[in-house]
Formats: structure tokens, sequence, C-alpha cells
């Protein structure tokens, strides 16, 4: 069996209750629930929360609620690999011994259910533990610029000053929307962002990080675009 985990914490400073804000017009955690169910890639679609109302937001889109979060995973310094391995021991202890288990953002309005079949079967025909998605960044990293205190500026790799763009390596960047793998590999801490994943790659249109307002606004602009597009 295969099992989606949602962490949806209820504080959030950024954006006050983030996870069930109404994303043009529907709570944005619901876009992950649906996408995880109509992948049909699950067997169940796991909220792991400490908040009462995302937990009834989150069975009234179909995913299930089989415990609240201890606090002690539940505020500012819980890493997120603590959250899915509390839920996957809860899960264990209940009978539930899943082959692959997908870590699923609750504010990734963008992703799709064939997106969810096509990594995993990414994943399981490379001798890999994760897969993950992945995205380009818009502008060559070999060209970045930094500032020093005193004001000036420099590259941080002026060796690439006239390298022609096309020439450069491109680089990526965890584009926050999924992470398939093993079970026992997020249980025995293996590390994703390494060659134990294989990435799957996401054009940079359907990869918008959300965690200010005007991050918020432009995300929901996108996600109009993209649907009228459609």
């Amino acid at each position: 069996m295969n099992i989606a985990i949602i962490p949806a914490r209820g504080g959030s400073k950024r954006i006050p209750r983030k996870n069930i804000k109404l994303f043009n017009g529907k709570p944005i955690i619901a876009y992950s629930i649906e996408a995880a169910i109509n992948s049909g890639c699950f067997e169940k679609v796991i909220v792991s929360t400490d908040d009462k109302e995302i937990a009834e937001v989150a069975k009234k889109y179909g995913a299930e609620v089989p415990f609240i979060r201890p606090e002690n995973i539940a505020d500012d310094h819980a890493t997120t690999l603590e959250v899915v391995t509390h839920a996957l021991n809860w899960l264990k202890e209940h009978g539930h011994n899943p082959t692959y288990t997908c870590l699923m953002y609750a504010t990734a309005p963008f992703i799709q259910p064939e997106i969810l079949r096509e990594s995993l079967n990414l994943l399981s025909h490379h001798d890999k533990k994760f897969c993950f998605s992945v995205t380009e960044y818009p502008f060559p990293i070999q060209r970045a610029l930094k500032i020093s205190a005193s004001g000036d500026i420099s590259m941080f790799n002026e060796e690439h000053l006239n390298t022609r763009s096309q020439d450069l390596e491109p680089a990526y960047h965890d584009a926050g929307q999924f992470y398939w793998g093993l079970t026992e590999s997020f249980l025995d801490g293996s590390v994703v962002f390494s060659s134990c994943s294989v990435p799957y790659i996401l054009p940079s249109y359907q990869v918008q990080d959300i965690d200010t307002e005007d991050d918020w606004i432009k995300a929901e602009l996108l996600c109009q675009l993209i649907q009228h597009k459609v």
C-alpha cells in the first residue's frame, strides 16, 4: 500500500491560518488532498495536524485525520521529518505498513494527480530511495551577486563574468510540492537531497513558493491563468 501524509499545523505567523486560508475560493489544503485522492496512488491520504478546525476541513475534502499531532512536534522548531516519522510509526502501530510514502505540502495548489502518478512511476523504475519535485532557477546561479556590509557589489563567481548563459550548467531547486520515498527510507533518516533521489522536473510556471501575502496573490493569479489556458 501507499500513503500520502500532509503536515498542516495550526500556527502560522506570516500568513495567519495559512493551511486553510481560501485560495481562489477553496481552502488551500484542499488542492493537495484532492490531487492525492484523484491520483489513485494511495490507499490512505492522511493529514497530520494539531488543529481541530484544520482537521474538520481536511475530512470535509476526503482526507483522514486518525490522530491529533502531539504538541512537542507542533511548534516552530519541529521538523517535517519528525512529523512524517510520527505519522508512520502511528500507522505501523495500527497495522499499516505502506511500501511507499508521499509527503505532500498543504500549500501546493499547483500539484496535479498525473504528476503524482508519473513521479511514483519514475521512482519505481529507478534504484533510488526518493523522488521529489525540482525546477530550474530562472537565472544562472553562477552569475549571482553579493553586497558587502559597506555596500560594495561583486560576483560570487567572477570567472563566469563573460561566460555565455547557454554555456553554464543549469541549476535546480526544490519545488516544495511532494516527496515520494520508500517508507523505510523516511524512517531510517536517509537524506532526500542526495544521490539517493531521482528528480521530477517541473516547469517554472507550475511552481510558486507561498510564504508571504505577496506570494499568495501571485500564486492565485498564476493559478487563474493556468486554469484559463486549460
